[in-house]
């Protein structure tokens, strides 16, 4: 198994006497993309301020690389890159002078980290433009080699995606990934963007009201939700017989759901058929992420971000 390069442990938030995050534990491993998901409130930024050490934890602990963020702070963000919200640069200034600028406040980041940061992200072409003139995309790869220039082992972006288009998205999710596959970079994605945090991460995290209600593998998580979609005939007659054998639902147009279960739907289905009920269609469906965070979440969060 890879290493934990990222470990929380615990981790709680009280603000104004009120308990923001609720003792959050999960863990980041090499080379891996691991999504943060929850509805507006839920407590991710208030999360990721603590990862990055923009606040401190009222208690718990946060370990990067063996280093705990309290004790070794200046050690443990040596590994740390992020982009929280929206990339700091000057846009009178062009990329390369961007990157120069903050290579000078970090140790060991000279101008061969510089030119490695910029091929790393693409920009070889547009680097010596001002960034006034770049698009949206462009300066979110900018923000990204600002964050990569000290080497860190772990990446935190804060919805990278936002306000791309589709193709920028597409773009910026095979960056992500590229990013953890060939370099070994872990890199936590907070998003709202259900769909692509499906295709682009390994593992979720699903925060609602400081919580963390699950931590799994996309596809662990979608398969507890897997469905059988059923159009019988006679309706209620097949549906009586499939409510004696497992929970049903029935859809506005006559389809009835009942949870998949491998060694079962195959007997349901004989039964189905012994008893005189035709069995039209019989089909298994994975529900999108975006359906399972609103069943786990109830849809909402509240509270502060």
């Amino acid at each position: 198994m890879s290493r934990v390069t990222l470990s929380v442990s615990d981790l709680r938030k009280t603000i104004k006497r009120k308990e923001i995050i609720k003792g959050l534990n999960f863990e980041l491993r090499e080379g891996e993309v691991f999504g943060f998901l929850g509805p507006n409130g839920a407590g991710k930024t208030t999360t990721i301020r603590m990862l990055v050490g923009l606040i401190k934890p009222t208690s718990g602990s946060i370990r990067i690389c063996g280093y705990d963020v309290k004790s070794d702070f200046t050690k443990a963000m040596k590994y740390m890159g992020c982009i929280v919200e929206n990339p700091e640069l000057y846009p009178f200034l062009s990329g390369y002078e961007n990157l120069l600028h903050f290579a000078r406040m970090l140790p060991g980041a000279n101008e061969g980290r510089i030119q490695d940061v910029i091929n790393l992200v693409g920009l070889q072409a547009r680097i010596d433009d001002k960034v006034k003139t770049y698009s949206l995309g462009m300066r979110q790869r900018l923000g990204i080699a600002q964050a990569l220039l000290n080497k860190p082992k772990v990446l935190i972006l804060d919805e990278p995606t936002n306000g791309l288009d589709p193709a920028g998205i597409r773009e910026m999710r095979q960056f992500i990934r590229a990013l953890a596959e060939k370099e070994g970079l872990s890199v936590l994605v907070s998003s709202h963007l259900l769909s692509e945090i499906q295709l682009l991460c390994d593992r979720v995290a699903i925060i609602s009201k400081g919580e963390i209600i699950q931590v799994d593998t996309v596809h662990n998580l979608l398969n507890t939700q897997e469905k059988i979609i059923w159009k019988l005939e006679p309706l209620e007659k097949g549906k009586r017989i499939l409510r004696g054998l497992t929970e049903v639902t029935e859809t506005e147009d006559g389809y009835l759901i009942t949870p998949f279960q491998e060694r079962d739907a195959g007997r349901w289905n004989q039964e189905l058929t012994k008893q005189g009920v035709l069995v039209m269609e019989m089909n298994r469906k994975l529900p999108a992420l975006e359906e399972l965070f609103l069943e786990l979440t109830g849809g909402g969060g509240g509270g502060i971000g």
